[in-house]
């Protein structure tokens, strides 16, 4: 009995260590998804009996204004829907309608497309996105702390909306476990599942690096040596004192020292502050090795910085010695090729066949666009735009063995 006991235990720590593996894989892969970025966008969470919620968004994701409509049964306001929508589209001039992929998502798709046909001079366009989330955002106290006054359908709809602007903005607002991207997560080890789920947000929220004049708490509390009371810190200070114009300044932010500083300066990005290297993740304490490069180039370090002819002319080992080795050198020398960038691929939106909105209308031999939702050990949920994704199964994802 008791080698039994000890084969089950080791069993389940294998099982275990199995699914938040995988949990943790696709928490990365969606955690990363391409960002449409700073555009304006008209956001819609669908609903047939409560109707819809539309809210218009800035660039920076703030909310302008938002109404409700009625176009699916059993209101059916078809042409007040119309009238309303298309003067929120009309004030606002988004370049995208966003609309949740939930319950009505397709027929509110169909209704938004039909409108902008009859509108070709707003030049907008419609898409579906994924909604996994919002509604648990929309009900927790980050949310009804920013939106105390908005019905909580209102929120989930705002949270649409800045998905698709950034998609790893928003999901660190929300607790992992509940986006529902792995397997079996109910039945695993909690504790180790929330250790491993902090490490993946931790690594990918720092691989992109943050806007400090931008980011939410939510956002700045997974930069390394930062947390939950300096990330409330950086922003209140922010609200209080303005926009940060150096990356120095945020040693006056109240209990941020030179410790929690030399972490998380790297993570930290000022776009048009008074130094350009504030920008990029090159560390400040290789400012003055990026200024000797730029000097023995008889340039600025504002000319060096994207110009790969002049980046191209520096010589790696010269700049090597002490604790700089040549790979932080060559570290660098990416960097100031391309400061900044963002690792994540770039935008293109997946449009789904307009000719398949129900179960019914799929047909053997068909070819369809399709967005992967989830991934486990035993095959992949695709949704095709049918309301319920489907499963391609390990045997059928190709003619040879997948592991």
């Amino acid at each position: 009995p008791s080698i039994e006991v000890d084969v089950r235990v080791e069993l389940k720590a294998r099982a275990d260590e199995a699914a938040i593996a995988v949990f943790s894989e696709n928490l990365r892969h969606l955690l990363l998804e391409s960002p449409a970025g700073r555009r304006r966008v008209v956001a819609i969470d669908p609903g047939f009996r409560t109707g819809c919620k539309a809210v218009a968004l800035d660039e920076q994701g703030d909310l302008l204004e938002w109404k409700a409509i009625f176009p699916h049964p059993p209101q059916e306001r078809v042409e007040e829907a119309r009238e309303v929508l298309g003067g929120l589209i009309a004030r606002h001039r988004p370049e995208f309608v966003v609309v949740g992929n939930g319950t009505a998502g397709r027929e509110t798709e169909a209704f938004v497309r039909a409108l902008l046909r009859d509108r070709p001079e707003w030049g907008c366009r419609v898409l579906m996105v994924s909604e996994a989330g919002a509604s648990v955002y929309s009900a927790s106290a980050v949310a009804r702390e920013e939106f105390p006054d908005l019905d909580v359908s209102v929120r989930g709809a705002v949270s649409i909306g800045r998905r698709f602007q950034d998609p790893l903005a928003e999901l660190v607002k929300i607790d992992p476990k509940s986006i529902g991207v792995g397997q079996y997560q109910h039945d695993v080890n909690q504790t180790r599942l929330k250790k491993a789920l902090d490490r993946v947000v931790e690594w990918c929220v720092n691989r992109v690096g943050v806007d400090v004049n931008t980011a939410s708490p939510s956002l700045l509390r997974y930069v390394a040596g930062v947390g939950e009371t300096l990330a409330r810190n950086i922003v209140a200070h922010r609200r209080e004192k303005g926009p940060f114009r150096r990356r120095e300044d945020l040693l006056e932010v109240p209990r941020l020292g030179p410790k929690a500083f030399e972490q998380a300066a790297g993570f930290l990005r000022i776009t048009g502050g008074e130094n350009p290297l504030d920008a990029s993740a090159v560390h400040p304490e290789r400012y003055g090795l990026v200024e000797r490069m730029a000097a023995d180039l008889g340039v600025p370090v504002g000319e060096l910085i994207g110009n790969d002819r002049l980046v191209d002319r520096i010589r790696p080992e010269a700049y090597v010695a002490g604790d700089v080795g040549l790979p932080t050198v060559r570290d660098i020398l990416d960097e100031l090729q391309k400061p900044g960038r963002d690792p994540r691929e770039a935008f293109d939106p997946v449009r789904f066949d307009e000719r398949v909105q129900t179960l019914d209308d799929l047909k053997e031999g068909m070819e369809l666009p399709g967005v992967v939702t989830n991934v486990t050990r035993f095959g992949a949920f695709v949704d095709v735009g049918v309301h319920q994704d489907g499963l391609v199964h390990v045997s059928e994802l190709a003619d040879r063995y997948v592991e």
